[in-house]
Formats: C-alpha cells, structure tokens, sequence
C-alpha cells in the first residue's frame, strides 16, 4: 500500500554533497529517494542504473536522495561514507541517518537496503521497490512523473 504523505527524516546526522537541509525544500520535485549503505552488494549493483536516470532526468527536474543507513559499525564512518561516493560515482545528495531511524520510520519492520521509493511533486509516495530490479518501472514512473503538470 503506497502512502499519501512522504514520512519524515528522523533525528539524521546531517546531508552530504547538497545544500538540501529537507525533504519539504524538493517538494514541486520528483524525488527518488534510495535507501542504501555502501557495503551492501546489492546496494552497489542498483548504483549504476540510479546514475543513468539521474543523467536522463536531472535536467528536467529530478531530485535524488540517498538515505544512508549504516548496517555495520565501519559504514557509520563519513570519512568511509565520503569516499565510497567517490569510489562509487554517487553524485547525489545523502542524507545520513547513522541509527537508521528515518530508515525504520519509512520502511517499519522489516527494513531492506536497497529500497527506493519515487515521491511525486506534491509529495506522495507514488513507487516503492525493494531490492535491485524493476528498472524499466521505475524509469516509466519517474518519466511519467515529470511530465505532469505542477
């Protein structure tokens, strides 16, 4: 069941690679928002076709966040979260939520890394996909999406 309203961060650790302070500032915005920490293997595979829709869509108003939520002790480390965007070409903003609260109050229980939802410009959540695939959705979503009017 998809929500109405997008839930809020939760007590996050600050936001990297952006001058975003929330997710209200994107409202107006297609967002897709990914949950994800960098030592997750299946994280690192749905990297790349994040990376393609972000080139086809940036331009006409995509927003991404990642929301990091550290599984392990050594992925709780910015200076670690830093340079694994580096290394795995995130050029997006993340937002880090350290004791996985914005990731439990989105998710409930059980949680799953990767999830990525797709939040529309009046900000419900319009696709949530767990795990890697579902790709070729997810670009028809976001597309579809950005094409609606304000």
């Amino acid at each position: 069941m998809l929500r109405e309203d997008t839930p809020p961060l939760v007590d996050i650790d600050g936001w990297l690679a952006s001058a975003v302070t929330s997710l209200e500032e994107l409202r107006g915005s297609v967002v897709v928002v990914e949950f994800w920490t960098f030592g997750c293997y299946n994280c690192k595979n749905r990297i790349p076709y994040t990376q393609d829709l972000y080139a086809m869509y940036k331009d006409q108003g995509l927003e991404i966040v990642g929301i990091h939520s550290p599984e392990f002790g050594y992925e709780r480390e910015v200076a670690n979260i830093e340079q694994a965007m580096v290394d795995l070409g995130v050029t997006w903003p993340v937002v880090l939520d350290t004791d996985r609260r914005t990731f439990r109050e989105w998710q409930g229980r059980p949680a799953y890394w990767p999830r990525t939802y797709v939040v529309d410009k009046q900000g419900r959540i319009r696709f949530d996909h767990i795990g890697e695939g579902a790709y070729e959705e997810l670009f028809q979503v976001v597309g579809y999406l950005l094409s609606e009017s304000a």
